[in-house]
């Protein structure tokens, strides 16, 4: 999913408004959510610690969706070696642009609230398909 993600901010960026771009960063929150949650409610069934260990994938989901297009999209307009400079002078660059809001100079709260969307349906998602099965 992360993958996928990555590759629709590297193809549409330059054409993303900023609530364009929040926008598919929550639906891109909420489907890794959704399939992460999917699978481990179908795989671990009533087990609390695949839910968790669940959400936290999810979140991570998340998070290296968006950080991991900043490279990609440097890379492309650049060249690769550029960007593997780049990231080598400043390794998180990405996790910057992350949690920063360049419009207003404060936190973008929309990050945190991603990982939150993700954690959650991901979470909500596994206890209601694990419940759903019962075991003989």
């Amino acid at each position: 999913m992360s993958l996928l993600y990555s590759g629709l901010i590297v193809a549409t960026y330059k054409d993303q408004s900023v609530t364009t771009a929040n926008v598919l960063y929550l639906a891109h929150a909420l489907l890794n959510g959704a399939v992460v949650g999917l699978l481990v409610g179908s795989v671990a069934r009533r087990n609390a610690g695949a839910r968790i260990g669940g959400s936290i994938i999810a979140a991570l989901g998340a998070l290296f969706g968006y950080t991991n297009a900043l490279p990609l999209i440097f890379a492309w307009e650049q060249t690769p070696k550029a960007a593997i400079d780049l990231f080598t002078a400043e390794p998180l660059l990405p996790l910057k642009t992350w949690w920063n809001d360049e419009s207003s100079g404060g936190i973008d709260w929309f990050s945190p609230l991603g990982l939150l969307l993700a954690a959650a349906t991901a979470w909500g998602l596994a206890y209601a398909t694990g419940n759903r099965h019962r075991h003989p």
